[in-house]
């Protein structure tokens, strides 16, 4: 209700400086996680206490998770992260479609590096609370796997677990890492630097893709052991939109996005065959959305643009709403919800 009175307010910000100002006011928030209740569940070994997480791009650089977590959040992903700081692509770079209820983006890894990165979350250390870290490569790297087993190597230690991200379409060449031979090779590389005791590694894809690149992707996932796909990223596809800002270059995400991500997060069953966590993301504002990604094979659930739009409060609405629609269609848990569409 508080936000939907302040919400006018902010949008008269330019989109950017209003980011930055949410995590200037999530600073003030005394940290917390939530308590294991009827909807915690077990993914890739790791005890969520609810499935409904935040998704990298809002906490870029890791200086707000624990807060995150006090809004009722199951878990939360900082970063992308790169192995060295970079300012991203000219601005503006960030745009609101308050019309269609989404966003684009082509921010371009903007973050401060993995050393300012890794120096903060050692602080955290010992804390309660699920915190992935989602790493990317530089923009000007002249080996990206290299900077991929980099990251992956420094923030080992730190993460509960670790997104690779090969499906940002703000980075140029970046996505030709879904290519197949080109992902196997990274995937190796990645699971060497990671070693035999590391933390769980998740791979997050595009929703654009064709059928052939879900097959292989999912093959090559599970041949080279990853623990979850994240379904999906942003798309550069443009459904019909009716916001001021439609025809800007980048990744669409918000209201639009959610039924070509729900799609691919049914391929992605299908093409695994229910032998790999998913999680699913791209257009969830509600529990009745949220519910739906669960039925169709999401073990997890994460959002992002939402948070512009409901608010804060959104994490905590969607497991209460979560709660209800479990008791109503009979389920005892999330995992025994999943995929039963």
């Amino acid at each position: 209700m508080l936000y939907s009175l302040l919400r006018p307010a902010l949008f008269l910000l330019d989109p950017e400086p209003a980011h930055a100002l949410s995590i200037a006011a999530l600073k003030l928030v005394p940290g917390g996680s939530q308590s294991q209740g009827p909807l915690a569940t077990t993914v890739a070994g790791l005890h969520f206490p609810n499935p409904v997480g935040m998704a990298a791009g809002y906490d870029k650089d890791g200086e707000v998770p624990d807060a995150l977590l006090a809004l009722g959040f199951g878990f939360t992903e900082v970063g992308s992260i790169t192995p060295l700081p970079q300012a991203g692509n000219p601005k503006p770079r960030l745009f609101r479609l308050s019309q269609d209820r989404a966003v684009i983006n082509r921010m371009g890894f903007n973050n401060r590096g993995a050393e300012a990165a890794a120096a903060r979350l050692a602080h955290r250390a010992g804390r309660p609370g699920i915190v992935g870290i989602n790493v990317g490569a530089n923009k000007d790297s002249a080996d990206r796997v290299a900077d991929y087993a980099t990251m992956v190597r420094l923030m080992a230690p730190l993460a509960s677990y670790l997104a690779v991200n090969i499906s940002s379409p703000n980075t140029p060449g970046l996505r030709a890492l879904q290519d197949e031979g080109a992902l196997a090779a990274l995937l190796d590389a990645v699971m060497a630097a990671r070693g035999p005791k590391g933390p769980p590694i998740f791979l997050k894809v595009a929703p654009d893709l064709e059928p052939a690149d879900i097959d292989a992707i999912a093959r090559i996932a599970i041949d080279k052991r990853i623990d979850a796909l994240i379904v999906s990223n942003t798309t550069i596809s443009r459904p019909q939109l009716n916001s001021p800002h439609a025809d800007e270059s980048g990744g669409l995400s918000g209201a639009p996005l959610h039924d070509l991500a729900l799609q691919r997060l049914r391929d992605f069953r299908s093409a695994t065959g229910g032998a790999m966590p998913l999680i699913g993301v791209g257009g969830i504002s509600n529990a009745e959305q949220a519910w739906q990604r669960i039925r169709a094979g999401a073990s997890l659930v994460q959002l992002y643009s939402a948070i512009t739009y409901e608010g804060p409060g959104i994490a905590r609405r969607i497991v209460k709403g979560l709660e209800r629609l479990m008791a109503r269609d009979g389920f005892a848990s999330i995992a025994e919800a999943v995929g039963t569409e």
